[in-house]
């Protein structure tokens, strides 16, 4: 026998016939590897027996609950994973044609079966079942990155910033599970020469997640634009938290900060966020006073008080979200914190955000970084 099964395998035989599922018992025990066999009489016995353990299921389409295709339909609702291979009479082939179309993997006719022929189309029904899984898993991640990326656009916008006075850089970088989170960022100038910038994390990951700091971020920039600031904004974004969250416990952290229109002093609130980091003179350090209040969708009557910070003539501020400081360094892989990314800042002697993310390595969350500097003239 050249066709046989290699492997032992547990199916399920739904046949009401003791005669046919006679055959096919005897037709089994002759592979190499005799599967371990369920038999049930009916679609209503088959159904409690169909459990994770079965990876491929005989089914006849003549059951006395069940007629033509809905035994086939049930089977496939139950267990959309499992391997179905169909056995119809000599006059019902184009019943198993249909049924291929409805779902299983293949059919036999009865009259037909020999123990080669068995054997093989058991093998092959599983493997078409592992490819027809295969190629839907790819065309679901597609979707996903389809989607990843038009959320991704929202989260990260074109700057809205005229002054070549400031250069500025940004990084965003999935975690190591590659799942789109809601981390957003955004820098707007306006008329008045001030720049605003914020960095902000939905708590959570995934699409729901993602847009909701799409909805946050775009927020940002409109409440921006039309001239406001400080708490009526985050009083405006807490409202929107709330309304558009799919939860009561998901929240969202942030730091915003305005630059005066001279660039050299700033106005932040640290919205139960990392603090920035700043360099100004050769020092490192992080904003004072921070964070000035909890995150937004915690207590509906928080305030956020005004963190002033001198900047001088030549600076760089980095505004970030917690995945760079939870990232892994050196060789016992510890977490960075914020200690650890100024004393690495520190060592290398300024922000260089490529050797940071080099020496930060793998990122168990997402992470969304701004770097804004002014220098010298």
């Amino acid at each position: 026998m050249t066709e046989n099964l290699s492997e032992a395998l547990t199916l399920l035989l739904i046949e009401d016939d003791d005669g046919d599922a006679f055959l096919v018992e005897e037709l089994l025990r002759q592979a190499m590897a005799p599967p371990k066999i369920f038999r049930a009489r009916s679609l209503r016995e088959a159904l409690s027996k169909l459990t994770s353990e079965i990876q491929c299921v005989l089914v006849d389409l003549s059951l006395p609950d069940a007629s033509r295709l809905e035994a086939l339909e049930a089977v496939l609702e139950l267990a959309p994973h499992t391997a179905v291979l169909v056995l119809t009479g000599l006059r019902d082939t184009h019943v198993g044609t249909a049924a291929v179309q409805a779902g299983a993997q293949d059919y036999l006719v009865k009259q037909d079966v020999d123990a080669r022929l068995l054997a093989r189309s058991i093998r092959y029904a599983m493997e078409r079942k592992r490819a027809d899984l295969a190629q839907l898993r790819l065309m679901q991640a597609e979707l996903t990155a389809k989607e990843n990326a038009r959320l991704q656009s929202g989260l990260l916008p074109v700057k809205l910033l005229r002054t070549d006075a400031i250069e500025y850089t940004t990084r965003y970088l999935p975690g190591s599970g590659g799942t789109l989170a809601g981390d957003f960022l955004d820098t707007v100038q306006t008329p008045d020469g001030a720049v605003h910038v914020v960095v902000g994390d939905v708590c959570g990951h995934g699409p729901d997640e993602a847009a909701l700091g799409v909805a946050l971020r775009i927020a940002w920039r409109t409440l921006v634009l039309a001239g406001q600031t400080g708490d009526t904004l985050l009083r405006t974004l807490d409202a929107l938290l709330r309304a558009e969250r799919k939860a009561p416990e998901i929240f969202t952290t942030l730091c915003m900060a305005t630059i005066a229109p001279d660039l050299r002093h700033a106005r932040m609130r640290v919205v139960g966020h990392p603090p920035p980091v700043l360099l100004r003179d050769g020092t490192v350090d992080v904003v004072p006073g921070a964070p000035s209040g909890p995150p937004l969708g915690i207590f509906a009557e928080a305030e956020w008080p005004a963190i002033e910070v001198p900047l001088g003539e030549e600076w760089s501020m980095m505004l970030y979200t917690d995945g760079l400081i939870e990232g892994a360094v050196g060789e016992r892989q510890q977490l960075l914190g914020v200690d650890g990314l100024v004393n690495l800042i520190r060592e290398h002697g300024g922000i260089d955000l490529d050797r940071l993310l080099d020496d930060v390595g793998t990122l168990s969350d997402d992470l969304a970084v701004v770097l804004m500097s002014r220098r010298r003239r």
